[in-house]
């Protein structure tokens, strides 16, 4: 009777799971969403945009990105943490999103790390440490002994508190004991205006921002913040090779989707994202933007956004920011 009623139980379970099966197999039979945490036309999004079309090229389906910007972020992300978990909605997620508003918000509505399945690291951007064009160094050794010399007395801007160039600078100052005010802006461009005019000292910022003004002799570069010198400025110095092994922050997005999302549909979107990095498009947006692909498994993703989310609490907690 026993084996009986279990071969019952298992013919009536049997249509439930039969199409839920055929829906992994099939995917995608639909149109999917993207879901982008900023407003249209920034870099961002522009990133996004392209690697929508090239994964719809793969995917044999559209996938159209949708802009969700506002709270830093949130709205995008809880958006996606309350959608269905059959792969047809997924998220853009960045550094700041992904790893930094965890511990800048004492109340954030969703954990990066508990509800979003990774699907795949996308690309990294460089960040630069710069100065302005008349303070009296010309290297990064130079310009900590000035600021040591200094202390309290020298600023650094950033385009607005809590942002990834604030928090970078803020590890950075933990790492090397430094004394420095920060002086956040509304965005980026009235931050440069006043570092090339002198107005502030210093600031980190990314590749696509700041290689043009350095190029120009606008800004003086002192170090890069990746592991690895840079093809495009082979001669500037990372900061780890001058005195603080291992230091790296860099911006970077990610693609992720519902937590519990199956994993033969994570799978393949893993594959397709994989694919629309190497495309020509994508190839040829790096190249402007001075951006690596990084492409990886589900599981890299998931222990890189474990590291993230410690290195950036660190940074978070030296700079004493926070919201709400």
């Amino acid at each position: 009777m026993t084996t009986r009623r279990a071969f019952a139980r298992a013919l009536a379970f049997a249509p439930m799971i039969g199409p839920a099966f055929a829906q992994e197999r099939d995917y995608p039979g639909r149109t999917v969403q993207l879901v982008v945490g900023f407003p249209a036309g920034q870099a961002s999004d522009i990133g996004a945009r392209l690697l929508a079309r090239a994964m719809a090229d793969d995917l044999g389906q559209a996938v159209y990105v949708d802009n969700k910007p506002g709270a830093t972020g949130i709205i995008a992300h809880q958006f996606v943490k309350n959608a269905a978990a059959d792969g047809y909605t997924v998220l853009f997620g960045s550094t700041a999103t992904l790893a930094i508003n965890s511990s800048l918000f004492r109340k954030l509505p969703y954990d990066p790390l508990k509800d979003f399945a990774p699907v795949s690291l996308l690309w990294v951007s460089p960040m630069f440490l710069v100065a302005a064009p008349g303070l009296p160094f010309g290297s990064f050794a130079e310009a900590v002994a000035y600021v040591k010399a200094n202390p309290g007395k020298t600023t650094y801007g950033s385009g607005g508190s809590g942002s990834t160039q604030h928090i970078a600078m803020e590890l950075l100052k933990k790492e090397l004991g430094l004394d420095m005010m920060h002086v956040p802006y509304k965005g980026t461009p009235g931050m440069l205006n006043d570092l090339i005019a002198g107005r502030v000292d210093f600031a980190f910022e990314s590749a696509s921002a700041i290689v043009p003004y350095i190029q120009a002799g606008s800004v003086k570069a002192l170090a890069t913040s990746v592991a690895a010198r840079l093809p495009i400025m082979p001669d500037l110095p990372t900061i780890a090779e001058q005195g603080l092994p291992g230091f790296e922050a860099m911006t970077w997005a990610a693609l992720v989707a519902p937590a519990g999302t199956p994993a033969p549909v994570v799978a393949r979107l893993n594959e397709s994202a994989g694919k629309a990095l190497a495309s020509r498009e994508m190839t040829d947006n790096f190249a402007r933007t001075y951006a690596q692909p990084r492409p990886g498994t589900p599981a890299d993703l998931a222990a890189f956004l474990r590291t993230e989310n410690a290195k950036w609490a660190k940074a978070v907690a030296a700079s004493g920011a926070q919201v709400d």
